[in-house]
């Protein structure tokens, strides 16, 4: 068993949906071609048998014995050719089907990664589910029907050519008459591509209805919203079902045409190959040479219609992975200068974070903390600096690298909680075994989503147990450690879903922790936890990140008193900066900002 490589598959073509199909066959070109190659032998092989037949027939009513176990050898040798040649053109049809599945998951997946924070901004959820749990299947099965296709028109033309030669009249026929039912089933095709494109979009904007539901399910229920939205689901499946029937309704009419247009064929080939037999045109064993052909072509026939269908269902999917490849961050990676690092400065606002300082930042209105964040981040084009170079100067995985942005958004991911809180370590521990972490195997996922705004395995290279437990100490996190029954080895559900809102709230401090960026800029990271836990993280976090430069959006009076710096942002601007006791006797908006009373 040969394990399908997770090397690099290239820059895809998604100019078009027959540009990105015919890019995923030239990247298994070897395999494609060796697969098409057993596919004509197996056709071939069953394409032979009736000539075979026939001629051992005419040996047998000419009682000729030789000739007779001459044919039943050939015979048997083209059972043996066509066994071989079926098991090898399955064994690479499904090669081939694999390897164009997880190459359009590899490159959807690195799109994904490239787009991060865009790419919820432009698709649903639902639209890119959509591909790991049908488009791809549909991609493989385009390039699987390749195989058997040209193998069936291949073993049409060779029955022709024998037709021909056995009867010209009849080889006529069917040279006529299969482009003929090609014709008569392309009408289906076009509303059949219609219907199938209708339903995926109703099938994704489904998978986005089931997952806000579910993210939102424990709210919904304590405002009593759990069956309204239940019954919107609900109406939008039925809109799924009708499509899906509609979508049913022209592929059970193609169904339908793939058996009776080649069986007319096959029965008007049969009428004239019998009166060809009655006046002598043809011998006996002609005759059953030319029903046996009969009864073969139903086979090569019927694939042509089903490469049609499959072939326009790859076409539809196709259509949706081009529509995610030809998204387009909205920061592009352009910048080429560097920087030793420095102040991070904010000239939009005023806001500058000094190098090697745990800084908190209260802001009027939350809003404006959102977007400090983005420019810090660079999440937006803006006009930061760090140090003496523009941020937006830098390379985007060079800002990636050192500058962390993690807000609450983050999620946990199904797998082992160790990998969770140290994706770089999860990642080179795969690396090591040589297989691919689970997030990379089940369907496109944004990195921004695993690791916050920033991607943590670009930070850093894995960190060390005594960092882990360093990092889980200064969260308060060791009770929740603590109490599963294989600690860190535990198995985390999807999304953490095990785990209270605090003590997610945690476990993401953590892996922000164990990251360890030059600049960390948390969103929130209390705002779900008690008051006394709460204490601890702010006691502990400048600590831990002593000489690091360290920002905090917070209103929270434990965590502002705890910074070295406190700035007060309102109206986007920087309002007033110092300690946070300082702020509280100089500055009545900054008072009523952290203890939400009244100025």
């Amino acid at each position: 068993m040969r394990s399908l490589p997770i090397a690099d598959p290239g820059v895809p073509d998604a100019r078009s949906p027959i540009r990105y199909l015919w890019w995923v066959a030239r990247g298994q070109a070897g395999p494609m071609l060796v697969g098409i190659g057993f596919a004509i032998l197996w056709w071939l092989g069953q394409a032979l048998v009736p000539a075979a037949l026939g001629k051992a027939i005419d040996s047998l009513t000419a009682r000729d014995t030789q000739g007779l176990i001459r044919w039943s050898a050939i015979l048997l040798g083209l059972g043996v050719i066509t066994a071989f040649g079926g098991v090898m053109r399955h064994r690479m049809a499904v090669w081939n089907w694999l390897s164009a599945a997880y190459r359009t998951v590899q490159v959807t997946v690195r799109q994904a990664t490239r787009l991060g924070a865009t790419l919820p901004k432009l698709l649903s959820t639902g639209e890119v589910i959509s591909v790991g749990n049908s488009d791809i299947a549909h991609i493989g099965n385009a390039m699987d029907i390749l195989l058997r296709g040209v193998g069936s028109i291949v073993a049409i033309g060779t029955v022709t050519v024998i037709l021909l030669v056995t009867s010209p009249q009849l080889g006529l026929i069917v040279l006529i008459g299969v482009p003929l039912m090609t014709v008569a089933v392309a009408p289906l095709l076009r509303p059949l591509h219609r219907r199938q494109h209708r339903q995926r979009d109703l099938q994704g904007d489904l998978a986005t209805r089931a997952s806000d539901i579910v993210a939102g399910l424990r709210v919904l229920r304590g405002i009593g919203g759990e069956r309204v939205f239940a019954d919107r689901y609900r109406e939008e499946s039925q809109k799924v079902r009708t499509a899906g029937v509609r979508v049913a309704s022209v592929d059970a009419s193609l169904e339908g045409a793939q058996l009776l247009l080649p069986g007319m064929l096959i029965v008007f080939v049969t009428w004239r190959g019998a009166h060809y037999a009655m006046d002598g045109t043809i011998t006996v064993g002609q005759l059953v040479s030319l029903y046996g052909y009969a009864l073969f072509l139903v086979g090569p026939l019927r694939t042509l219609t089903e490469s049609a269908d499959k072939l326009t269902k790859g076409h539809v999917a196709a259509r949706r992975v081009v529509r995610i490849l030809s998204l387009e961050p909205e920061v592009p990676s352009t910048g080429t200068a560097a920087t030793e690092g420095g102040d991070l400065v904010d000239a939009a606002s005023g806001v500058t974070l000094r190098q090697g300082r745990f800084t908190a930042l209260a802001c009027a209105v939350p809003e404006d903390a959102t977007a400090l964040a983005d420019r810090l981040g660079r999440y937006v084009e803006s006009d930061v600096t760090f140090g003496s170079v523009r941020l937006s100067d830098l390379p985007l995985d060079e800002v990636r690298r050192r500058i962390l942005v993690a807000d609450n958004e983050a999620k946990l991911f199904s797998g082992p909680l160790r990998d969770q809180l140290d994706v770089a370590g999860a990642a080179s521990r795969d690396e090591t075994t040589g297989s691919a972490s689970q997030d990379e195997t089940t369907g496109p996922a944004s990195q921004d989503g695993i690791a916050g705004r920033g991607s943590q395995d670009e930070v850093t290279g894995g960190a060390p147990d005594d960092d882990l437990r360093q990092a889980l100490h200064t969260a308060c996190a060791e009770d929740i450690i603590d109490a599963l029954p294989d600690g860190l080895d535990s198995y985390v559900a999807e999304s953490g879903r095990e785990f209270s809102g605090g003590q997610q709230q945690r476990l993401r401090l953590v892996r922000a922790l164990v990251a360890d960026p030059e600049v960390l800029i948390l969103v929130d990271p209390t705002s779900a936890v008690d008051a006394h836990t709460e204490a601890r993280i702010a006691e502990r976090l400048g600590k831990a990140r002593l000489g690091r430069t360290t920002l905090v959006y917070t209103t929270s009076p434990l965590v502002l008193d705890r910074a070295d710096t406190v700035i007060f942002v309102e109206d986007g601007r920087v309002r007033a900066e110092g300690a946070h006791r300082a702020l509280l006797a100089s500055d009545p908006h900054y008072t009523a900002t952290v203890t939400r009373g009244e100025d």
